[in-house]
């Protein structure tokens, strides 16, 4: 029995020092730290109850994961074809960063769009083609009632609000509209610091909450808003009813958000949540609307004032008109923004399902404002994925004076369509609030890229128009416009949208029973959805 213990005794003491050994050898965890890891992960796959996948396919599961995260770049980069790309696709996105870059933006070998297929727009060349001019036309913005016009260009920045943009974003837009001569609207986040310290000119956007004019219960403060609206760089003030990626609803700015820099800017309370309702206080009717829009023009000191939305109910817009014709009062330009047009963030089902898209509210707009007799009175602009020399023209024949573009200038600052612009984590600094993130975008070098881009695009739209035979927008018309609607059949936009002649609607015997319905229904003191209130007969329950 002794002899067995000393036996044993050293084997054991052996068997434990060396396990002792292999326990503190880096080697060991090195070889079974990722098993153990892997084992404990496992365990926890199995008993969580949060996802099934991973309760039947430990460790295995986490790979679906891992795929999925990565899947748009996956697409993007390795997938995804020059033209099949949304919500711009590889050509899109790459004409405008060479134009910002300044390189040639040319392809070779002819067109990768299938142009049979139906609903592609072909702009129509002539046969007596024009030089280019070597200054591109502005437009001017006032009407009988502005004492101070404005000079818009054929194509300038659009809303993107400041907490939605970085600081850099913001003074790299402003920088490039400066040296450019063209207009940067702020966004509906209220002036700040970063949209004046370039000097470039600005539209002043105000949304349902009034940020920079708010009054202490969220209302509109007519003395705030006359002080920011008296700086020389605010040339227009622009108030947005709706906005084409989601109209009819307003939005929540959380208060982890409201940091000391955008609470002063909005004037709203520090790190308290903000909401933006869906509507605007000072309005109830059109006529409320436009007897504001006045308001706002007289305490503007005589600047344009203006109104944007995303076209919805065409009795709506109607209504408007018909108190514009009563008050003999008309806001000096209107915005017309599409459903396609971008957001830092929407709900899906507004986003894609929403409001006209930017042909049929433009069309709708233009053709409204020439039937009432007010067209000479207002000016329009149109924004809505406009990246090309091309899409402008389309929107000038469709009844526009001018353009704006958000996401394309964004193309121009630096994005990459990442999509990650609700999250804050924007790789490329543009869309967010870090300051290890922003801090990668360089003002200047984004600035110059942003003129160039804006100066080369305006280029291109007067080429084409030139190739077209026109001098410039005013000889351009709805029939050198052209849509493929059937394998066999191509209409112009003159026969697809009825044009309207000046004050069509003004006469009973001559409004078009395309137009009759609407133009009767519309009421100067009524929206229309307010209808079912105020004629119940004609509206039964289900």
């Amino acid at each position: 029995m002794v002899t067995s213990l000393l036996v044993v005794c050293p084997v054991l003491t052996a068997l434990a020092t060396g396990l002792a050994a292999v326990l503190v050898s880096p080697w060991w965890w090195c070889a079974a730290g990722p098993a153990l890891l892997l084992a404990a992960v496992a365990s926890y796959d199995v008993v969580q109850r949060r996802h099934s996948i991973l309760r039947n396919y430990p460790l295995l599961g986490h790979l679906r994961f891992a795929m999925e995260a990565i899947r748009p770049e996956v697409q993007q980069y390795f997938v995804e074809g020059n033209v099949d790309g949304v919500p711009f696709d590889r050509d899109t996105r790459s004409i405008v960063y060479e134009r910002a870059k300044g390189t040639d933006a040319e392809d070779p070998f002819g067109t990768e769009l299938e142009l049979d297929r139906t609903g592609t727009e072909y702009l129509v060349p002539s046969m007596a083609p024009r030089p280019v001019p070597d200054e591109p036309p502005r437009v001017r913005i006032g009407g009988p009632d502005c004492a101070r016009p404005y000079d818009m260009a054929l194509l300038n920045v659009s809303a993107m609000s400041f907490g939605s943009l970085s600081a850099r974003a913001i003074r790299a837009l402003n920088e490039g509209a400066r040296r450019g001569g063209f207009a940067h609207d702020t966004g509906e986040g209220g002036v700040s610091e970063h949209h004046l310290a370039p000097g470039g000119d600005l539209v002043w956007e105000i949304g349902t909450g009034y940020f920079g004019c708010r009054a202490e219960d969220g209302g509109f403060d007519p003395r705030r808003f006359a002080e920011k609206a008296a700086l020389d760089q605010v040339a227009c003030v622009l108030l947005k009813i709706s906005q084409g990626a989601k109209p009819g609803i307003g939005g929540v700015l959380p208060g982890s958000k409201v940091g000391r820099e955008i609470a002063a800017v909005r004037g709203v309370p520090e790190g308290r949540t903000v909401i933006s309702p869906p509507y605007h206080r000072v309005y109830r009717t059109p006529r409320e609307l436009v007897r504001f829009l006045g308001r706002m023009r007289e305490l503007s000191g005589g600047k344009p004032v203006g109104f944007k939305l995303c076209v919805g109910a065409r009795r709506d817009f109607l209504a408007v008109c018909k108190a514009m014709l009563e008050e003999d009062l008309t806001p000096d330009f209107i915005v017309v923004d599409g459903a396609e047009g971008g957001t830092g963030a929407a709900p899906l089902e507004f986003a894609d399902t929403v409001g006209l898209p930017l042909t049929e509210g433009l069309t709708t707009v233009h053709r409204a404002l020439v039937g009432t007799g007010l067209r000479d009175r207002i000016r329009i602009g149109a924004s809505g994925k406009i990246a090309t020399g091309s899409d402008i023209v389309k929107r000038l024949i469709q009844g526009a004076d001018y353009t704006n573009s958000a996401r394309a200038m964004m193309f121009a600052v630096g994005c990459i369509q990442a999509q990650r612009c609700h999250t804050n984590t924007c790789p490329v600094g543009v869309a967010t609030q870090d300051p290890r993130r922003a801090r990668a975008l360089d003002v200047q070098d984004k600035a110059e890229r942003v003129r160039r881009f804006q100066e080369a695009t305006v280029r291109s739209a007067l080429a084409l128009m030139a190739a077209m035979g026109a001098d410039g927008p005013r000889e351009l018309g709805p029939g050198m416009l052209l849509r493929r609607v059937g394998p066999d059949a191509v209409r112009s936009h003159a026969e697809l949208y009825e044009p309207l002649e000046p004050g069509l609607l003004l006469s009973p015997a001559s409004v078009p029973d395309t137009w009759a319905g609407d133009w009767k229904a519309a009421h100067p003191d009524t929206w229309a959805g307010d209808w079912k209130a105020a004629h119940p007969d004609r509206f039964t329950l289900r």
